[in-house]
């Protein structure tokens, strides 16, 4: 792998929990600080890289970096003060890589540690997911928006009332509470099922599938299920789903990297252990009395896993399910995709009878996936004026160029 590459895959692996490390050992109030010294560091990478080669241990080297140009800027800040002199002994003298101790109901991972600080609830619940997606997940405010679907110049005024409160009122990781924990978890769950999502289907421009970002959220999850805050039915739930879509990763690239189609995937690709292993933590979510929007999509995805083909899939059983979604997570996006299942259950008209004098909120009604699936259900039924038009806006609103291609592709329509 050459430096550049190599350092891209460090940024994408390591720059959250460099962040997360380096928060926890200096005091979240100097995030931003943080999260400049590991930018520094990764600038330093490429251009060091490039010319003397790779260092013997990557991660050490970037983590010994970032902490140079940390303590630096804090000299420069403090003239040697007290934050400094209070934090040296542990901060220059502590191995990069050597484990750190955790006390009994601590989370054992630094960066899912920083996932509940983020969530803060003196924050709003957007400013919670700005905050995290952007400093600990790697996430650029463009993707941040487009999966929130917000604007850029809301997610950067999220972001930054988010640090103004860690500065004003600065957290310690090592103080949150089990109470803490449990009220944030449901929070935790969002940003772990975006971070999925965003390795699932890509809003990066020259990436339609971000695999390392969804094996990070399964990384993640996998831990918090493991810990008593975490081993609650939602948190199964959501590794089901995880473990159900990434099982068909593979299958939905084509060779030059398109994206391919449920419909024309090759089944043979799917990954029959993994599938299974998304059966057993759907089979875990089901004790107790809750169920969550992560069942309800876990359900779907193993619907999708258990058909034989596609055509043979129990249509009825999807759209209830999305029935069921719409009842504990309200939101047209749903209505629009249990269109798409009843579509293929009952036929196109079906599907556009569903959506029949239904105002989607200003935030679909302008996205590429109201525009497609129109354009599709109408091209199904044989109108293609409306096909056409609904078609075109797709296109042109489409977030990536792989997107673009699919939709081309999928929503041909005879002269």
């Amino acid at each position: 792998m050459s430096a550049p590459r190599l350092v891209e895959h460090f940024f994408r692996h390591e720059y959250g929990r460099l962040v997360a490390t380096l928060s926890r050992r200096l005091g979240v109030q100097h995030l931003e600080a943080v999260e400049d010294a590991v930018q520094a560091a990764l600038m330093t990478a490429l251009e060091s890289w490039t010319v003397a080669g790779l260092p013997d241990n990557p991660s050490a080297w970037l983590f010994r970096v970032a902490r140079n140009a940390l303590v630096g800027e804090l000299r420069q800040r403090t003239r040697r003060g007290r934050i400094l002199g209070e934090t040296r002994s542990e901060y220059m003298g502590a191995p990069e890589d050597a484990p750190e101790p955790f006390l009994a109901g601590e989370m054992p991972d630094d960066l899912l540690r920083m996932l509940f600080v983020c969530c803060d609830e003196g924050l709003p619940p957007e400013s919670q997911l700005v905050l995290a997606l952007k400093t600990l997940c790697g996430f650029d405010v463009r993707e941040i928006a487009l999966r929130l679907f917000s604007t850029e110049a809301n997610v950067y005024k999220r972001l930054e009332r988010a640090r103004n409160r860690l500065r004003e009122v600065p957290p310690s990781i090592d103080e949150l509470t089990f109470e803490q924990y449990s009220s944030r978890l449901p929070a935790v769950h969002k940003i772990l099922y975006l971070l999925f999502t965003e390795g699932y289907l890509s809003s990066h421009a020259e990436t339609a599938i971000r695999q390392e970002l969804s094996d990070e959220a399964i990384r993640l999850a996998s831990i918090l299920a493991e810990h008593p805050v975490g081993k609650a039915p939602e948190t199964s739930a959501l590794l089901a789903l995880m473990h159900l879509h990434a099982a068909r990763i593979t299958a939905r690239q084509d060779a030059s990297g398109g994206l391919i189609l449920l419909e024309e995937q090759d089944r043979a690709l799917w990954d029959q252990e993994r599938i299974q292993l998304g059966l057993s933590w759907l089979a875990d979510s089901a004790r107790g009395d809750v169920f969550s929007r992560y069942h309800a999509e876990a359900g779907i995805a193993a619907e999708h896993c258990l058909a034989p083909s596609f055509a043979e899939t129990r249509w009825e059983k999807v759209v209830e399910c999305y029935a069921l979604l719409e009842q504990v997570a309200p939101s047209a996006l749903h209505k629009l995709n249990r269109a798409v299942a009843v579509a293929q259950w009952q036929g196109p008209a079906a599907g556009l009878a569903l959506l029949e004098g239904f105002e989607p909120p200003s935030w679909l009604a302008g996205s590429y996936q109201w525009a497609a699936v129109l354009a599709d259900l109408h091209r199904r039924c044989g109108h293609d004026h409306a096909a056409r038009r609904y078609r075109d806006v797709a296109v042109k609103s489409a977030p990536t160029q792989a997107v673009r291609e699919l939709l081309e592709r999928r929503l041909q329509i005879g002269t």
